[in-house]
Order: C-alpha cells, then sequence, then structure tokens
C-alpha cells in the first residue's frame, strides 16, 4: 500500500513536470519572433534630407505595429543611385527579417536599362510598399536669379540645375524637364545628396533644382518669396498637390510633341509611381514576410503614422502603396527596346539628345 502511494505521488510529479514543462514551450511558441530584437535599416541615401525623414515616421510606425515592437536602427548607404544598397540587401543581408532596406526607386531603372552596377534582380525582391507614390515636384529657380517667368526660364542660356548623383530619379527628371522644355544649353550638376542641394541653392552655387512639397516647405521657398515656381511634376501624372493649385502651374507632360516623348514619359512615371521601396532581401522566409506586410499595412491606417509624416515632412501627407500593388507596377512597367534606349540618354551623362 505504502509502495503504491509512493508510486501515485511520483506519477502526480511527473504529471506536474510535464505539464509546466508544457505550458513554458506554450509560452515560448506564443513569443513573437521579433520580441528582444532590433530590426537594421539600411536606408539607400545619406542622412537629414527628405527621404530620412520620410523613413524615419515609417520606423516608428512599425515598431508599434510588428509583434514584439522591435526598434529599428539606421544604417545610411549613400551611392551609386541606391544600387550599393540595393546590393547589399539583395546578396550579402542574412535573409531573416531582421534587415530591411528602404531605397529609391531609381534602382527599378537602373535594373530594367541594363546600367552597371546592377547585382540585384528587381523581380526577386520583396517589396514591402512605400509611403508615398503620389508625389508633386516644382522646378524652381532661386530668387537670385532673377528668371520669374517660363519666357526667361526658356531664353536664359546656361542655367545651372542641382540634382541628385547621376541615374537617380532627380537626374533623370532635371535632364528630361531640361529637354521638354527646350533649356538653352542647361548645365545640370550631378552629385547631391540630402540637404547639400538645399545649401548649394541657397548659396548660389546653382540656379534651379527640382523640388519636392517637402523640400518647398522646409526651406520656405514659397512663403519666404525665395524661389520662381514654373513647372509642376505629378506623381502620377494626373496628380495635383491642391496646396499649390494657386501657382497654375503647367505640368511637364504638357511639353511633349509627340507619340514618342509621351511614351518616354509613362515609362518614367511607372519608373517613379513605386515610391521609396521598403524591401527584404530574397529568400526571408515567408512567415516573417507576412509579419512584416501585416505591420505595413497597419502602420498606413494608424493615424500616428500620418500625423508623424505630416510633421516630419513640413506638411505632407502620405499616400502609402502597399506591397501587392507594388510589386504589380515593378512586373508591369514596359521594357521595350525601343523606348529603353531612348530613356538611356537621359540616364547618362552625355549631352541631351537633339529634339
Amino acid at each position: 500500500m505504502k509502495s503504491q502511494k509512493k508510486h501515485q505521488a511520483k506519477l502526480i510529479r511527473t504529471a506536474l513536470v510535464l505539464a509546466m514543462l508544457s505550458l513554458t514551450g506554450a509560452a515560448h511558441a506564443q513569443t513573437p519572433f521579433y520580441q528582444g530584437k532590433h530590426i537594421l535599416l539600411i536606408v539607400g541615401a545619406g542622412p537629414g534630407g527628405m527621404g530620412d525623414l520620410r523613413a524615419k515616421a515609417l520606423a516608428a510606425g512599425l515598431t508599434r505595429n510588428i509583434p514584439g515592437n522591435p526598434p529599428f536602427v539606421f544604417q545610411y548607404m549613400a551611392g551609386a543611385g541606391g544600387r550599393r544598397a540595393a546590393n547589399q540587401i539583395s546578396n550579402s543581408a542574412k535573409p531573416d527579417g531582421l534587415t530591411l532596406a528602404r531605397i529609391t526607386s531609381s534602382i527599378i531603372p537602373y535594373a530594367v536599362l541594363g546600367e552597371s552596377g546592377v547585382q540585384y534582380d528587381i523581380d526577386k525582391l520583396n517589396y514591402l510598399g512605400a509611403t508615398e507614390h503620389q508625389l508633386y515636384y516644382m522646378f524652381v529657380t532661386r530668387k537670385g536669379a532673377g528668371i520669374n517667368s517660363l519666357e526667361k526660364l526658356r531664353s536664359t542660356p546656361g542655367i545651372r540645375i542641382g540634382t541628385n548623383p547621376v541615374g537617380h530619379t532627380g537626374y533623370l527628371q532635371s535632364r528630361m524637364l531640361a529637354h521638354l522644355l527646350d533649356l538653352k544649353d542647361p548645365k545640370i550638376i550631378p552629385g547631391f545628396e540630402g540637404k547639400d542641394l538645399d545649401v548649394a541653392m541657397a548659396a548660389g552655387e546653382v540656379d534651379a533644382r527640382i523640388a519636392s512639397t517637402g523640400t518647398v516647405a522646409q526651406n520656405d521657398l514659397l512663403t519666404k518669396n525665395l524661389a520662381d515656381f514654373h513647372v509642376g511634376l505629378g506623381i502620377p501624372a494626373s496628380y495635383k498637390d491642391p496646396r499649390y493649385a494657386h501657382l497654375k502651374l503647367p505640368d511637364l507632360n504638357s511639353f511633349a510633341k509627340n507619340d514618342r516623348e509621351r511614351k518616354l514619359l509613362t515609362m518614367a512615371e511607372g519608373f517613379r509611381v513605386v515610391g521609396t521601396i521598403l524591401m527584404a532581401p530574397p529568400g526571408t522566409p515567408k512567415d516573417r514576410l507576412d509579419i512584416l506586410r501585416e505591420a505595413v499595412a497597419k502602420t498606413y491606417a494608424d493615424p500616428k503614422f500620418a500625423a508623424d509624416y505630416k510633421r516630419l515632412t513640413g506638411g505632407d501627407d502620405p499616400s502609402p502603396l502597399l506591397p501587392d500593388e507594388q510589386a504589380k507596377i515593378v512586373r508591369g512597367i514596359p521594357r521595350d527596346p525601343e523606348t529603353i534606349e531612348m530613356f538611356k540618354k537621359f540616364a547618362a551623362t552625355a549631352a541631351l539628345p537633339a529634339r
């Protein structure tokens, strides 16, 4: 009898231990993957610019909406118009869901146009959306240049246009604009990152630039009458920012003369409308991609994210693009040889083609 009681007590203890182990295992199973970890965000630009501010608003929103609330650590990787960062995320980053990248849409035309330095496949990247795909840019000249009308802009020779590095979206836009407006011997000066172009414009080192609405607001270009405004560039082409409707700027598309130029503008729109891309490395496990995609959707619906974004960008509202839509846009970009060949001329450094 005594032996039987000991045996029963042993069985009860064993059952209790197994139950505790089961509960512990269940607790571990329910622990979010990202809890206690951080996410490295590779930013394909230098710090301090408008893109950096947008990335900060996004990172804060994702931290709130990813289960486990992982903080983000930023690694700035400017260079080659985003190719350096895209190569890093594609070939060197561990595909574990703990390294992401946020890179300008310029990496898409680099790949489609077959440019050098592309070591990534745009059809294998894991697209996680963009904070903006409706954007409005304006071509402006500094007030001191005295170019206060479109007529003067088109008749003044040697206007110095400051822009991003060769091949960057801003560089492509600047060359296309100079071509379509028939500017006289424009001097396009590439190589600026972030705040550097703001400083160069204010110091009179350049006469003109393409400026986002955030840049216009942040530098008080309109409110302090520091610039003259000439042409609007909507992304997509039909988009116009209502805050600047009173300027009555002509659209860049209205300067196209033929179907070939209109097709070129359509390709340019496709390259840009994907927005600045949040992405994960090829090979990232599906379950972690699902977590990230769900967090992106929740962030875009989060009023605090919208408020942070607007505050950091000088009044811009986000116009989010969800991951599946973004991937669809990339797949649908024209890749025919004739348009590619024409587009390449604007991505290069040679003289602009004759019109």
